[in-house]
């Protein structure tokens, strides 16, 4: 009873800031060249707590996530580290398919369906991507995303504690999936939220391993990283909310994917 009324009172939020966002849809919407180029700057009224935060997280990546993430990699070989990360995102695959449903985008559903069922029944659940072998691409797709096909705009930008950038949308999003999450509704029914705690250290640590290098390249040549960070997830977003298969690169370090329990 707790958890579905939790859930409710989420989904009850998300969807008030959802509507507020539509409203200023239009704002972000450009639609001549002094429009478009507004539209390209980032909106961080809230710059000086976001800073804080940001400061906050990096403090807990030197210190804790990027020495986790050093060990990973020098412990687990190659081939298991790989299993981990199929099997985590393999797992996200119910939210993908939900999603590209809720966007209208059906042949982005079939995609999404025929990954799932390709590496769960031929990946040994998932541990080998058999899908991506077979020419079917991975495209995820989040509640955030869902959000800005359906005109809502970003809203102001924000830094989340240990999650990182985000913004009001992409925040609200995060929300839902998470509510919607079935790794997470299982695990409340079937009290298994050890295994919630256990896939989100993991998942954290794997991402952040792919990345090691291009992360420190950046702090080392940034003026400014949090301005760096800042613009590389507006460039990220835009290319995954258009499909675009050329993000920004590198990637700045994205830890909200899955949700935290």
């Amino acid at each position: 009873m707790k958890l579905a009324s939790l859930s409710r009172s989420l989904l009850r939020t998300a969807t008030v800031v959802a509507f507020a966002l539509t409203a200023t849809a239009c704002a972000t919407n450009p639609g001549d060249s002094g429009a478009t180029d507004a539209a390209y700057q980032v909106n961080d009224p809230l710059e000086i707590p976001n800073r804080f935060v940001f400061a906050a997280n990096e403090a807990a990546d030197v210190l804790v996530i990027r020495p986790a993430a050093e060990v990973y990699v020098g412990v687990v070989p190659d081939p298991v580290r790989d299993a981990i990360h199929n099997f985590i995102d393999n797992l996200m695959s119910p939210l993908y398919i939900a999603n590209n449903l809720l966007q209208g985008n059906v042949e982005g559903a079939s995609n999404a369906t025929g990954r799932f069922l390709t590496n769960t029944i031929l990946g040994a659940g998932g541990i080998a991507d058999v899908a991506t072998q077979a020419g079917i691409p991975r495209a995820p797709e989040d509640f955030g995303q869902t959000l800005a096909v359906w005109g809502v705009g970003d809203g102001p930008y924000i830094v989340l504690p240990l999650l990182g950038p985000s913004n009001l949308r992409d925040t609200a999003g995060y929300a839902v999936d998470t509510v919607g999450d079935p790794v997470r509704i299982w695990a409340y029914g079937t009290d298994h939220k050890g295994m919630l705690v256990g896939r989100a250290v993991v998942g954290a640590v794997d991402r952040r391993s792919e990345i090691l290098k291009e992360v420190d390249d950046l702090r080392r040549n940034s003026l400014d990283f949090y301005a760096t960070a800042r613009s590389l997830y507006q460039q990220q977003r835009r290319a995954a909310i258009a499909n675009n298969k050329a993000a920004a690169s590198p990637e700045f370090p994205d830890y909200s994917t899955p949700p935290k329990p």
